[in-house]
């Protein structure tokens, strides 16, 4: 049972400049389905050899430590997304039917 439960865990390396997502556990105000409980993106600082990590948001110099259990890799986009557009014509409007009305054109043999 102990190979199953190890072969699924996920080793995480973090490195310096890294971005990752912090979760927070005491999100009890709105609790919910929908509502994330990551918060971030944070910018990793440092390691210790406890396994604490000094994160900081990437908007602010202020730099706290936290567990490194609390912490995934962020697989966000960082560069801008493409968009493609797919312009449609217009259908071919009933007028252009020669006056012929479209129960018609069924039923007709030429």
């Amino acid at each position: 049972m102990k190979m199953i439960h190890d072969r699924n865990i996920i080793e995480r390396n973090f490195k310096p400049r890294d971005t990752v997502l912090l979760y927070n556990s005491r999100l009890r105000l709105f609790p919910g389905k929908l509502k994330s409980r990551w918060s971030g993106p944070f910018r990793m600082v440092g390691i210790h050899l406890t396994g604490a990590v000094e994160i900081s948001a990437s908007n602010d110099s202020r730099k706290f430590c936290v567990n490194g259990n609390k912490l995934k890799h962020n697989v966000g986009m960082e560069e801008a997304k493409e968009v493609s557009v797919t312009h449609l014509i217009e259908p071919p409007q009933l007028s252009a039917l020669h006056g012929r009305q479209p129960i018609d054109l069924l039923y007709s043999s030429g």
